[in-house]
Parts: C-alpha cells; sequence; structure tokens
C-alpha cells in the first residue's frame, strides 16, 4: 500500500517524490493512531502547525498534540519547521511518500502492516461516507467534478503493478502542489483519491 502521508532530498531537484518503504514493524505501529494520522492530515492542508493550532483543527489538546508530533518525529515524519513566536514550537511535515505491505518475510511486520492498512482504510471510507452526505452543501460544479469508477479487468501480477505504476505516476504529478500552497490554481481544494486493486474471488450479493 502506498501513501502520501508524509520524498527525500534526492527528488528535490525534480519535485517529485521518491517512496521510503518501511518494514519496520514499531514504525507502522506508531502510525497505527487515529490522532497522528489526523495530525499528518492536518499539516499537509494547512502546512506547519504549532500543537495548539493543530489541536483546534482536529479536536485534541495542544499537550496532546505535542506528545504525537514527537512521536511522529522520531519516526522521520515531521519535524520542526523553525523557530515560532513565543515558546511556540511549529511542526512541518518530512516530504515521504510511504510504501508498507504485508507480505514481508517477517510475521510479526505483517501484523503491523495489516494493522495500519485496516486503520487507513476505515478512515477512508469514513472520509467517503461523509462526502456523499454531504454532497448536497457542494458547490455544483463540485458536485459534477466529483466521480468514482468501479471496473473488472483481467490482467496478469505484472500488468497489474504497471497499472498501479501508472496511477501513482499521475498523482505524483500533483504532488508539488501538496507541498508548496503558492502553487496551488485558484478554486482548487484537496481531493483524496482511493484505488484498491485486488483479484475479485468470485460474485458477490449485496444485501
Amino acid at each position: 500500500m502506498t501513501t502520501p502521508e508524509t520524498t527525500n532530498n534526492s527528488a528535490e531537484a525534480t519535485g517529485m517524490p521518491e517512496i521510503r518503504n518501511v518494514t519496520d514493524p514499531k514504525t507502522m505501529r506508531a502510525l497505527t493512531h487515529p490522532v497522528r494520522l489526523a495530525l499528518l492530515e492536518a499539516l499537509a492542508l494547512e502546512g506547519p502547525l504549532t500543537a495548539t493550532q493543530a489541536g483546534e483543527l482536529i479536536g485534541e489538546s495542544p499537550t496532546t498534540c505535542s506528545f504525537h508530533f514527537r512521536q511522529l518525529a522520531k519516526y522521520g515524519f515531521v519535524e520542526e519547521a523553525g523557530a515560532g513566536p513565543g515558546r511556540q514550537r511549529p511542526w512541518k511535515r518530512v516530504d515521504v511518500w510511504m510504501n508498507f505491505n504485508d507480505t514481508n518475510e517477517d510475521p510479526e511486520a505483517n501484523i503491523a502492516a495489516k494493522g495500519l492498512e485496516r486503520l487507513l482504510f476505515e478512515r477512508g471510507i469514513a472520509r467517503i461516507r461523509r462526502f456523499y452526505d454531504t454532497k448536497a452543501e457542494l458547490p455544483k460544479v463540485w458536485q459534477e467534478a466529483s466521480d468514482s469508477t468501479q471496473a473488472v479487468i483481467y490482467v496478469t501480477p505484472e500488468e497489474l503493478r504497471e497499472v498501479n505504476t501508472q496511477l501513482l505516476s499521475i498523482l505524483q504529478s500533483f504532488h508539488p502542489r501538496l507541498e508548496n500552497h503558492t502553487l496551488r490554481p485558484e478554486n482548487s481544494m484537496p481531493i483524496e483519491l482511493l484505488v484498491f486493486a485486488f483479484p475479485v474471488q468470485g460474485p458477490s450479493v449485496m444485501p
């Protein structure tokens, strides 16, 4: 599973993110927390934030946010963004697209990956439900532009990897706008794409 939750310096010349392959179970477990994922999402949307500012956005106390920022920093997902006013300590994301999977040789890593994947899936599905519940509140142009696609294709494992690679390349081309707010076009807004590619194990009956 590849997620832009958190590109290293070698990618700066092109502005395109590289991917951090995570196989350490401790690192995956460090991310398997709703507050930490919410903090990473807030930093991606808003840029550097203090614990107080982040707390106001995600509905947590500054003390809670400060603790989880330090834990994210310990595993290389955030870092201090320089001195803020007074004793404020703004934090920013470390620009990394993370890749992990549950097909490692290490059983512990597989357990940790499954836990993180499940949490990310549940949060994504919750946001989809929230979108459809509130879709009518959006401007009509955004209602019409929003879309979903479902398809079944017959491919080999190698072809499926190529499909995923091509999709990721398209998404990465928009990455500079995530890190540099000045690149965001007027009237743009954050859009989430959830892509699941998996073997179909027979027809299912809808309730």
